[in-house]
Order: C-alpha cells, then sequence, then structure tokens
C-alpha cells in the first residue's frame, strides 16, 4: 500500500522534521479523513479508529515515493504505544482509498478527546 493518512504532527502544515522529510519523499494527495476518535495523549495527539458515523479524525493523505524505505522510519518515531492499520480514508472529493494510518493502542480517558481539524 502507498498511501498514508497523518494527523497531528505529522501534518503537512507541522514543522516537525519528520513532516517535512514526509512532504519531500511523498506526494501529497490532499486533505482526507477517516473515521475515528482523537486524543489528547501529551504534547501529541492519538487516534483510535470507531464505528460510529459522526466520529472523524481529519488529516492529510500522501502517496509514498518509497514506501519500505520511509515506513519503518515512521513506525520507530510512532513507536510502541502505535500501531499502524489499513483505514478507508474520504478524500476531498468523495473517493475512498485505503491507507495507513497510526492507531493509539492505549485505553484514552474519554475527558481528553479532542475536536479534529
Amino acid at each position: 500500500m502507498q498511501h498514508l493518512f497523518v494527523y497531528g504532527t505529522l501534518r503537512r502544515a507541522s514543522p516537525h522534521p519528520l513532516a517535512r522529510r514526509l512532504a519531500s519523499e511523498a506526494d501529497f494527495v490532499g486533505p482526507g479523513r477517516t473515521r475515528g476518535r482523537l486524543y489528547k495523549l501529551g504534547w501529541y495527539p492519538g487516534m483510535i479508529l470507531s464505528a460510529d458515523p459522526g466520529d472523524w479524525v481529519i488529516g492529510d493523505v500522501y502517496r509514498l515515493h518509497d514506501p519500505d524505505a520511509l515506513l519503518p522510519i515512521l513506525d520507530e518515531y510512532e513507536g510502541e504505544d502505535f500501531a499502524r492499520v489499513a483505514a478507508t480514508v474520504s478524500l476531498a472529493d468523495g473517493a475512498e482509498i485505503q491507507a495507513w494510518v497510526y492507531v493509539y493502542l492505549g485505553q484514552p480517558d474519554e475527558t481528553n478527546r479532542i475536536a479534529s481539524y
């Protein structure tokens, strides 16, 4: 799979060095959204998947030039509290694609839920 959906520190507008690297080693497809809930986990957010039709996480979609080279670097950055899973992502034009997304493996406190934008 060559598509990656990102939110938080890896988004296109982020100054984070890995966000800059992602932008240089992938093509920006556009904004997208996937079913999920976003939580504040400290200075960064974490997403859990959700089947609720009202739960959406907004993010950016990239097409990776070389997934085998870049994904292990992103896996290490995300760490053991996150897993890379395949998810359905809706693009701005209504098309749906399959993309990798990092989901939080813990049980977040519902009081730490934040809006996605």
